[in-house]
């Protein structure tokens, strides 16, 4: 689509404008609330939040030991979960009987809130990294499971018959039918779970941690400064976007094979 960016762009001024106006006192009349300062503490005031993280990233500059903390949290909790999910989704996925064993207790961690598991990691592990490491790697492991095993699933009986008539081994099968079949359902979880990932992290920080971006929006929670707060979630955006970008381009390198839509289309 011409001009994308600049349509995308375009929103997101309209979006901060829109919340400035309604934000600054006296600038448009209100009536949610019963004076003007109450949108300001409810919602946080634009130039203000951008004045802080100004402050975090060049004043004072304070805020890239706690950034650093949760984005190797979340990296780490984004490709441990990635590799178990890959790995456990494969192997169920070509192991019918293990797969047929497995599946209720699969079902049953599913089906459990992981982030009632973040106490349980803080005795287990501490209140380091290696906590937090654990709750995002819980919330990983299964978005990317469950795409891997339907993606393996999926791949058409006639397409496997033909690879085996044609004398291709098991080995053969997983890296030219197998793998590429899953490709799309992987990266489309990988997607997802890049939020997971930093779920994990800022979770376990607010529930126990001296340091990292959940610590400092927990620490102005307490006080009530929705600026900072607000601050925090804007710089935890940015860089899962960032992360997220970095998948869609590891994608488009391993995905080359794939025709576009628009290809496909003509085709």
């Amino acid at each position: 689509m011409k001009y994308l960016r600049l349509w995308q762009l375009s929103l997101l001024v309209v979006i901060f404008v829109v919340w400035y106006l309604l934000t600054t006192p006296g600038l448009l009349p209100n009536f949610m609330f019963e004076n003007d300062r109450q949108a300001a503490f409810f919602f946080g005031e634009p130039l203000k939040i951008f004045g802080r993280i100004w402050q975090w990233f060049f004043g004072h500059a304070d805020i890239y030991e706690h950034l650093w903390i949760t984005l190797i949290e979340t990296v780490l909790a984004f490709v441990i979960g990635t590799a178990l999910g890959l790995g456990f989704g494969l192997w169920l996925a070509l192991s019918p009987i293990a797969g047929a064993i497995a599946d209720p207790y699969i079902k049953a961690l599913n089906s459990m809130p992981r982030v009632i598991l973040a106490p349980i990691f803080a005795v287990w592990f501490g209140l380091g990294v290696a906590s937090k490491v654990a709750l995002g790697v819980t919330l990983v492991f299964f978005i990317v499971f469950f795409n891997v095993y339907q993606g393996v699933k999926e791949v058409s009986p006639v397409v496997l018959a033909n690879a085996r008539m044609l004398g291709a081994s098991r080995r053969d099968l997983l890296r030219h039918v197998y793998w590429p079949s899953a490709m799309s359902w992987v990266f489309s979880s990988l997607h997802t779970s890049v939020g997971l990932a930093f779920v994990g992290a800022v979770v376990g920080e607010y529930l126990g941690s001296s340091h990292g971006v959940g610590y400092l929006i927990l620490q102005a929670e307490g006080s009530f400064d929705i600026n900072t707060v607000m601050a925090g979630i804007l710089v935890l955006t940015v860089f899962a976007l960032a992360l997220d970008a970095a998948v869609g381009r590891i994608e488009k390198r391993l995905m080359r094979w794939q025709p576009a839509a628009g290809e496909t289309e003509k085709l």
